[in-house]
Order: C-alpha cells, then sequence, then structure tokens
C-alpha cells in the first residue's frame, strides 16, 4: 500500500541506512506514481546531510530516470564528489527494486560577504494569492494559480509549503525543490500549438499529450521561507522532438528574487 505522508517534515526526515545513505517515503498522488519534485527535495535533503551547517545550496542539477513507485521506499546513495574550501560538490542516486529513478548534483558554498547585491529581474503584477481560489492537489503544498491567457506560454502561482518549515536555510531549500516541479510543465505544454486551453476547450491536456519531467535545475540566489507564499513565474522556451524547455523566476512576496528553475520536459502526442 502507498505511504500516508500529509506532510512536508515527515517526507523530509530521511532514515539513515549506513554511511552516506539515506531512506525515505512518499504518498501516493492523484496522477499515480511518485511527484518529482518529492524525489527532488528528498535527494536535496540527503546531500545536506553529508555538509557541514556553515554549506548552503547554491545550485542542483537533476534527470528524472524513471517513474517512481508508491509503495515502496527510496534509497538515496550519497557520492562526495569534492570537499573545498568553499564549495562542496555532491552526487546523489535515487533508486528502487526497478534501479535508479533520479541522478541529482548539488553544490554547496559558505556564505560570503556581498560586495554588492544586484537583483535585475523584477517580479511581475500579480493578483496576490488572497485574490486567488485555492487549487491544491495535495496536503503539503498549497497553490493558488494566476489564469492563463489563451495562446500565451506562460504559467504561473503562488506556491507554498502548508506546514511550518522554521528557519532553517537548507530545509527551506528542498521546499522550493519539493515546489519547483510543479507549473514549469504547465508553461510547456502552452508553448505546444496543439495545447487545449483549459477554460474553453473540452480536450484536456491528458487527452492530447504524454509527459514527463526529464530534467531540472535549480540556482538558489538568496534565502527565503517557503512555508510563506512564494511566487513562481514560468515561461515556455519552445517545443521540439517532443521536448519543450521552461524556464521560470522564483519570487519571494515582497519581490526579493529568490531562484530560476529550468526545467526541460517530454511533451508527446498521443497517438489515436
Amino acid at each position: 500500500m502507498p505511504y500516508d505522508v500529509t506532510d512536508f517534515n515527515t517526507l523530509m526526515a530521511l532514515e539513515s541506512h549506513g554511511p552516506d545513505v539515506y531512506v525515505g517515503i512518499g504518498p501516493a498522488y492523484p496522477w499515480g506514481g511518485l511527484y518529482g519534485g518529492q524525489v527532488v527535495a528528498q535527494a536535496l535533503r540527503a546531500a545536506c546531510h553529508t555538509v557541514g551547517a556553515d554549506h548552503f545550496p547554491h545550485s542542483l542539477h537533476a534527470y528524472f530516470i524513471r517513474a517512481g513507485d508508491t509503495e515502496e521506499p527510496i534509497r538515496f546513495e550519497v557520492d562526495r564528489i569534492r570537499n573545498g574550501r568553499s564549495f562542496l560538490t555532491r552526487r546523489v542516486v535515487a533508486r528502487q527494486s526497478i534501479g535508479p529513478i533520479l541522478n541529482l548534483s548539488a553544490s554547496f558554498q559558505i556564505p560570503e560577504p556581498a560586495q554588492s547585491d544586484a537583483q535585475t529581474q523584477m517580479m511581475p503584477d500579480a493578483p496576490g494569492p488572497d485574490a486567488l481560489e485555492p487549487d491544491d492537489w495535495g496536503p503539503i503544498l498549497s497553490r493558488r494559480s494566476i489564469r492563463r491567457e489563451k495562446g500565451v506560454p506562460h504559467s504561473a502561482a503562488w506556491l507554498k509549503i502548508a506546514q511550518e518549515i522554521g528557519d532553517d536555510p537548507n530545509l527551506n531549500a528542498c521546499g522550493l525543490a519539493y515546489a519547483s516541479d510543479d507549473i514549469p510543465t504547465e508553461a510547456v505544454g502552452m508553448a505546444h500549438p496543439r495545447h487545449p486551453d483549459p477554460y474553453h476547450d473540452a480536450e484536456t491536456h491528458n487527452d492530447v499529450f504524454v509527459g514527463a519531467s526529464l530534467d531540472h535545475s535549480i540556482w538558489f540566489h538568496r534565502p527565503g521561507r517557503h512555508d510563506e507564499w512564494v511566487f513562481h513565474d514560468f515561461m515556455g522556451h519552445g517545443v521540439t522532438g517532443a521536448r519543450g524547455l521552461a524556464i521560470g523566476q522564483v519570487y519571494a512576496a515582497d519581490g526579493v528574487h529568490l531562484a530560476t528553475v529550468v526545467q526541460e520536459a517530454l511533451m508527446r502526442e498521443k497517438t489515436r
């Protein structure tokens, strides 16, 4: 039976199974199988367990290899690629009985005194989360989506972890990782010429396409609280070879630019 996990902190409570090996579990999601953002977040959490308290993630790059199974645990094997004075590099392979399901690389840095802090990306005007209807798909992530314009490859939403995370920067980075896989595929889909209009067409995305996340990257620019509302803003950058790319910016509610997220997704038309 799938595991009954309904809060983020339980999801991040990985068990140690020997040196640099951790085991986690995940709930069943409405679409079946594991949620990619969950596995990325848990892999990052496993990597965090192998670095000192003075190092924080500044980037990660992940490949989704196979769909995960909600009925068995996930084993996270961490490889300490490099320990430098300022930067540390980790590789994490997430495995189930079928084999590897995710391969992730993460880099950590000791905070350095900022000689300058230049923010060139600015949060667009958008209604606040209190003005929008809930469209959550589970108990761990709260979501308030911005209505998409027809024909524009754009997807935006306010997202937050529904349970309190606290001030731990590494755990908040895992919260961002969890949320970051939610809406980029929507932006990819909106870039496809056959994508149905979700507000006017009888067909749905799942009627037309078979899709999956392929790879995923995050650059963590500044620390933030991800148990508070955070604005995720993605644009689709075209589709070719059944693969589409979405690039997104993540902002705190006060407009601080927290992260950049890039995802490539499979967008294959179903054969009739």
